[in-house]
């Protein structure tokens, strides 16, 4: 596939907006997508090979966004370089092969005075601190982010930009057990992008967010991330819908039956389900109770109030967590009644 003549001509002018634009006039979204990809990797324009960056990375295109961080590497533009440096550490991020105090290391070192890359960097921040289950953090980033995002004059990013922002807005808010705006990001991100990988799991997230409302809503939304994922072979997304989160939704709503999995924590989620307390904890000694998640399954197994407090406790301040806190807190209620 071939850009138009007409295009072909002004394209080292245009902007990666304006060149969407230009090619929605003549191709349907998928050969745009196509057509923009091929471009961030033929264009000569230094700034197109920088924030083609961000369109490969929003779009998934992770081999080629290797192949333009190695071009952008070899700019002799330090600017270049550098956005280079960021992309390459939200691609370690995004591969989660890193060791969290040394990345965050490498953020803190890196010094610049461009409003992109600062924001970039903030993203960067955020993400090691999700995966290590710190949510409070989240909510620093937000306010931090409504600061730099004034200062960015380039429409596309600014758009993109918008989406990982309802992306944190959207984990914040349902952590901090605020449902209605929580899904209020969620459906605004399924209108934001076409982004497949981003659809997986804002419909992931949504499922979970109904865990205290409605099974049917929940499993709703994991069986379309689970279509989703198929469709575009999103393995990693597969397993854990499947192995985890159907799982976990089936056994919470007591409804386990033709449910299987080969996670020990919710095989264990699953027995206490069906009232196979003395299985549950059988199949619990083989792990370590190291998550608030296998101390509620503990505590729920044994009856125990001291591990669902502990569990409740682990939600709270370890996780600043005070949507799944509610699970321990919901079984020391029953004890207790």
């Amino acid at each position: 596939m071939r850009l138009s003549a007409s295009i072909v001509s002004n394209t080292i002018d245009l902007t990666l907006e304006q060149l969407q634009e230009a090619l929605k006039l003549e191709y349907d979204e998928e050969n745009v997508i196509q057509l923009m990809r091929k471009y961030c990797l033929e264009s000569s324009s230094r700034d197109i090979q920088k924030k083609g960056m961000e369109f490969l990375y929003m779009n998934g295109f992770y081999d080629d966004l290797e192949i333009l961080i190695n071009i952008n590497e070899e700019s002799p533009d330090p600017s270049n370089r550098q956005w280079a440096e960021v992309y390459k550490i939200l691609y370690q991020l995004r591969r989660k092969e890193y060791q969290p105090i040394s990345i965050l290391d490498k953020i803190n070192h890196l010094k610049t005075t461009e409003p992109e890359l600062l924001c970039l960097l903030e993203f960067s921040k955020v993400n090691v601190h999700f995966n290590m289950n710190y949510y409070q953090e989240l909510g620093n980033f937000l306010h931090r982010y409504d600061k730099l995002l004034p200062n960015i004059d380039d429409y596309y990013l600014v758009e993109s930009f918008k989406i990982r922002y309802n992306q944190v807005a959207f984990i914040y808010t349902l952590m901090r057990n605020e449902l209605i705006m929580a899904r209020k990001h969620g459906y605004k991100l399924l209108n934001l992008t076409k982004n497949s990988a981003v659809h997986v799991d804002t419909h992931i997230k949504l499922g979970l967010s109904y865990t205290f409302d409605s099974y049917f809503q929940g499993m709703y939304h994991m069986k379309e991330a689970l279509k989703i994922a198929k469709k575009n072979n999103i393995t990693e997304a597969i397993d854990l819908i499947e192995q985890q989160n159907i799982p976990f939704l089936s056994a919470h709503f007591n409804k386990p039956e033709h449910i299987t999995t080969t996670d020990k924590s919710e095989q264990a989620h699953l027995e206490i389900a069906k009232g196979n307390h003395e299985y549950a904890i059988t199949i619990l000694n083989e792990v370590p109770i190291d998550t608030p998640f296998r101390k509620y399954y503990l505590g729920k197994a044994k009856q125990d109030k001291t591990l669902l407090l502990q569990a409740y406790k682990d939600f709270v301040h370890k996780r600043s967590d005070y949507f799944f806190c509610r699970l321990p807190l919901n079984e020391l209620r029953k004890l207790y009644i």
